[in-house]
């Protein structure tokens, strides 16, 4: 049985995948996933364009930034990755330490990001920029995935970051401040995708398909209200962070389509539009890109999509 060795970020995003494998709907599709989370995303453009590993589920802005050539670290070769569907939408939390009770109070401050010129980093920037708070009046340190990030602010290393759940639950919990909210930012905003090397993808096509048609199966039973009970089950199996306090407020954020999985794990074009816009403003080469179309191929995922309508 092929299998696929898939890259993601630790989170309740990943609870799609945690269904899959209780359920064996990978397998119904004669395949195997093996999820391993990273560290940084760094770590996962490395790994992903070396061969290590044949998808990720990352940011959108990672694809188009080491596709453009600004990624933040070197690669081994030439990337030719692209964006084969959608995973969230996602809701990034900008939360700072107690005593930060205004964007006025963060000058000076130290702010914990994954990476500085990549990912949510521009997000972060608009921010700012809206509060009218130069991000050069503070000092932004690369720190790595969500966890890393939350510990830093948690234990005093930095004044903030942006996070996404459980991490944001658990921050409030913690007496912690979120000062603005992605919803306030942006109206449409792509969270994160499932991206591939293309001659990766253009080998193992029906690997591919087979993934989407598995995912979707996965992603419909967490969306499906019958299945409540099970999917919080999974995520405080599945998630130290999570408990059965904090499993039904997580899973209210992850099944709503504004800040949490994307129905049909379809692409918000609009939401892709504003993260070429962001990196167009924000990215040190102030590049100008408008074509969004230029990082997808969906032909991978409208073949799927019309093999499960057929099997139907």
């Amino acid at each position: 049985m092929p299998s696929i060795n898939l890259i993601a970020f630790p989170g309740a995003g990943n609870l799609p995948f945690y269904a899959a494998a209780a359920q064996g709907l990978f397998e119904r599709y004669g395949i195997s996933v093996a999820l391993e989370t990273t560290p940084s995303s760094m770590y996962q453009a490395q790994k992903l364009v070396a061969g290590e590993f044949d998808l990720a589920c990352t940011a959108v802005d990672n694809v188009i930034a080491y596709q453009e050539g600004a990624g933040e670290v070197a690669l081994d070769r030439e990337p030719d990755l692209f964006i084969l569907m959608g995973a969230t939408q996602i809701e990034l939390s900008f939360v700072v330490s107690p005593d930060i009770e205004s964007y006025a109070d963060l000058a000076g401050k130290s702010l914990a990001m994954d990476a500085l010129t990549t990912g949510f980093a521009f997000a972060l920037y608009q921010m700012l920029e809206n509060a009218g708070l130069d991000p050069e009046a503070t000092e932004l340190v690369s720190v790595g995935s969500t966890p890393s990030r939350w510990e830093s602010v948690r234990d005093g290393e930095h004044a903030g970051t942006l996070l996404i759940e459980p991490f944001t639950s658990m921050a409030r919990a913690a007496g912690f401040r979120v000062l603005e909210s992605s919803l306030d930012t942006f109206e449409h905003y792509q969270g994160q995708v499932f991206t591939a090397s293309r001659s990766w993808a253009n080998a193992h096509k029906d690997s591919v398909t087979s993934f989407i048609q598995g995912y979707l199966d996965a992603l419909d039973w967490v969306l499906d209200p019958i299945n409540r009970d099970a999917a919080e089950a999974l995520l405080i199996e599945n998630l130290p962070a999570v408990n059965e306090k904090s499993a039904g407020p997580v899973l209210n954020k992850l099944v709503s389509p504004r800040t949490g999985l994307s129905p049909l794990a379809a692409i918000d074009m609009a939401g892709l539009e504003t993260v070429l816009e962001l990196r167009s403003r924000f990215a040190p080469s102030k590049k100008r890109l408008t074509d969004p179309v230029k990082y997808l191929d969906l032909s991978y995922y409208e073949e799927a999509v019309a093999a499960r309508a057929d099997a139907r």
